[in-house]
């Protein structure tokens, strides 16, 4: 007894230190574009994690042209400099590597510490091609993360102490639905862009067409006006399936599990991927997943247990995997077995344990002392935004982590 009165103190400090040290504000430096484009981000959900947590979080940026955008991190981070004692900053490959590393450098500069989060399926390739710069980003932050394996064993090179902290999933919002017998209802969910191949879709169900006359595609998302949207139209109707396909367009984020539990099949014709959320969303409703196995998809799936994998930009090995789910006894629900198993269980939530949020605000106070007299300062407004996200409450409960 003594000894379980021991840890239950120790524990009840722990959670003192933990509410004290969450009145620092933390800036968020990433896209939070959902008002726009229809499609919410990691970052916009763990910006309002923490708000219901208690912390008090600053964002940018809201603007959808990149040099604005740009130009709006640089202005909310200097203008917001004694509001908050540490920053995120999420880091993307392309143009967006470059954001990041001018944002780090003024956190830098007024003396922040920051923390790195890593994202998107071409971030390895660009690492190839730009490795001082990649390197000398990570080695300059506190903390590096990211959430996926896939990420975690591609980066290790460029920094060996990389943190996996997965990406959650609240179960709560999502119907699981046995698919023992799948309907020749396709599904997909994405937004209308190049590196997703939304036209393989149509392609897919063109070659089904004459073995199963009742299919039809639902494809939901927003369209990033780069033609691909144009050209899964065309490919349609090309096809002769056009009246076989829906477009929705862009959904709020509360109605994915609506869209996803009207199909059974779900297809993901990526070109470049990660650890896509919609592919897990896919398997928390329970339908049978058809993936391209590019980059991540591997380290995220096992063919033939959690889904059938094939080559990407190929229709006819998509349209076969999904002919053998439809065909096949027992194989979907060999993947219901498998889904169920991993899928269903509630997962620890990051309420349940304090240590790692603390650990991190405890390294950046050791960078910069102003946070002390921060975190021991009135809280003032829970959350200050400084762009509006739009986006709606997440609640961290019953997670699954990707």
């Amino acid at each position: 007894m003594e000894n379980l009165a021991c840890v239950h103190k120790e524990s009840q400090t722990d959670l003192r230190k933990l509410h004290t040290d969450i009145k620092a504000g933390v800036m968020i430096v990433g896209n939070f574009l959902s008002s726009m484009r229809g499609n919410l981000a990691v970052c916009e959900e763990l910006a309002e994690q923490l708000t219901a947590d208690g912390w008090r979080v600053i964002t940018a940026s809201t603007k959808l042209s990149r040099i604005v955008r740009l130009l709006d991190m640089i202005a909310i981070v200097w203008r917001t400099r004694k509001s908050y004692c540490v920053a995120q900053v999420n880091v993307y490959s392309g143009p967006a590597f470059g954001w990041a590393e001018t944002v780090c450098g003024l956190l830098k500069f007024i003396n922040k510490p920051f923390i790195l989060t890593l994202h998107g399926g071409k971030l390895p390739e660009f690492a190839d091609r730009w490795p001082r710069r990649v390197r000398r980003l990570l080695r300059s932050a506190a903390v590096v993360t990211t959430p996926s394996p896939y990420l975690l064993d591609k980066m290790k090179s460029y920094r060996a102490d990389l943190r996996l902290l997965p990406n959650a999933l609240d179960l709560k919002k999502y119907s699981f639905r046995l698919r023992s017998k799948p309907q020749p209802r396709l599904i997909w969910v994405r937004a209308f862009h190049e590196i997703y191949n939304p036209p393989l879709a149509p392609q897919v169900l063109a070659l089904l067409a004459a073995t199963f006359l009742d299919i039809r595609l639902t494809m939901v998302g927003p369209d990033k006006g780069d033609g691909s949207l144009q050209r899964t139209q065309q490919a349609a109707m090309s096809l002769n399936v056009i009246d076989r396909l829906a477009l929705t367009g862009g959904v709020p984020k509360a109605e994915v599990p609506i869209w996803l539990n009207t199909g059974d099949i779900f297809l993901n014709t990526t070109k470049v991927d990660n650890t896509p959320i919609s592919v897990l969303e896919a398997m928390a409703c329970g339908l049978c997943v058809v993936s391209t196995n590019v980059g991540g998809l591997p380290y995220l799936l096992t063919h033939e247990q959690d889904a059938l994998l094939v080559p990407p930009n190929d229709p006819e090995a998509m349209a076969a995997a999904v002919r053998h789910i439809m065909t096949e006894p027992g194989l979907a629900a060999r993947f219901r077995i498998t889904l169920a198993t991993a899928i269903m269980p509630a997962r620890p939530s990051p309420r349940a344990s304090p240590h790692n949020v603390r650990a991190s605000v405890s390294r950046a106070k050791a960078w910069s002392p102003r946070c002390t007299a921060l975190s021991s300062s009135p809280p003032g407004e829970q959350a200050t935004h400084a762009s509006a996200t739009g986006s709606s409450r997440f609640q961290p409960s019953d997670m699954i982590w990707s």
